[in-house]
């Protein structure tokens, strides 16, 4: 931890006596101009070039006094001062610097930030041996103890990337709840039933408890790659529910009652639904152990889909039939027959006409 402004920096200030400039014919900017070009050259007040002919290079000639002569303050005042009109008008030559000037030591400030205006003071923070959000609560704590011994109209704000991550994961998080909301709505406008994607999302829950679960286990800090993850794992294990709960829902028309169809659904899906986790779970392993220059950083994503498949892949085949069986006890309405049409031939008279 460091403050990044330097509130104590040593300093040379050079007062000039504009009177006893005056008298020998030259100005306070004709004092800072010599000491400019003495100090940091002539670059920056007369810039001037050589052409090399040889090779049509240019080169920047710059006028300096040595900085190994510059090595006390009786240098500094042993400095020359001119003027373009010290030498023609007044007829006087260059003057030294203790001649129209005082040098004093002082103190100043090295660095000077702003933020929105406001004047700041910057403590720069870094992280080893610990995640960013546990630093994050423990910054919190101290910065809560602090607020209230600040001065009236000072105030302490934390930025930097915990204001990143947190920003993010609440974008995150908020995108994940709206990823379950439009899932859940669509699937409401293709089953035409509010209670079918229920019984589908049943499965999530699981997947929620396996990410956090395999998180656990590898010491993975929630992340934004891990909640990017866990994004992807809601919609496979949605998926395979659709699977489960759409065969059922055939079985049920079929005439089975809800606990004859969970239990087909189940052993008829198993199959499929293995086969897409297991695929998924393959798929991520590669990027799960961080392999490689660069791995560690994409591999929270692969954790969390592994481990929010394998739990959600098992509530998918035991708890989602289940609860189907439970909330579907009612018998399914069976589709009315549809009257015969009617034909066009007249009625045969009884007497034969």
């Amino acid at each position: 931890v460091h403050l990044h402004q330097v509130v104590d920096q040593p300093e040379l200030r050079v007062n000039v006596d504009r009177t006893r400039a005056e008298q020998v014919g030259m100005s306070q900017r004709d004092v800072a101009g010599t000491l400019l070009t003495a100090l940091s050259s002539s670059s920056q007040t007369a810039p001037n070039f050589w052409l090399n002919p040889e090779n049509g290079v240019n080169y920047n000639v710059a006028v300096q006094m040595p900085q190994y002569k510059m090595d006390s303050v009786a240098a500094l005042q042993n400095t020359p001062i001119t003027s373009p009109s010290s030498g023609s008008n007044s007829g006087t030559g260059p003057q030294l610097l203790s001649n129209l000037a005082e040098v004093e030591h002082s103190t100043a400030l090295a660095v000077v930030n702003h933020y929105n205006v406001q004047p700041t003071y910057d403590v720069y923070a870094n992280v080893q041996g610990r995640d960013l959000g546990g630093v994050a609560r423990a910054i919190d704590r101290v910065i809560a103890d602090a607020q209230t011994k600040l001065p009236r109209g000072s105030t302490i704000v934390m930025r930097g990337q915990i204001e990143s991550m947190r920003s993010s994961f609440v974008g995150l998080a908020l995108g994940l709840l709206l990823a379950i909301l439009l899932v859940y709505f669509l699937m409401v406008v293709n089953f035409q039933s509010w209670l079918d994607p229920f019984i589908i999302l049943m499965a999530l829950p699981g997947a929620l408890a396996g990410i956090l679960w395999m998180l656990f286990v590898t010491q993975t800090t929630i992340s934004v790659p891990s909640l990017m993850g866990a994004i992807m794992c809601v919609g496979v294990a949605t998926a395979n529910s659709i699977l489960l709960v759409t065969f059922a829902n055939d079985r049920r028309l079929a005439g089975a009652n809800a606990l004859e169809a969970a239990l087909a659904a189940g052993f008829t899906r198993l199959r499929p639904v293995l086969m897409t986790a297991l695929a998924m779970v393959i798929g991520m392993l590669p990027m799960s152990l961080g392999l490689g220059e660069g791995g560690e950083q994409n591999a929270p994503l692969g954790r969390a889909v592994i481990g929010g498949l394998l739990i959600a892949t098992f509530a998918t085949l035991f708890f989602v039939p289940v609860v189907y069986s439970v909330l579907r006890r009612k018998a399914v309405r069976q589709p009315e027959a549809e009257p015969e049409a009617e034909t066009d031939a007249m009625p045969v008279n009884a007497l034969g006409d």
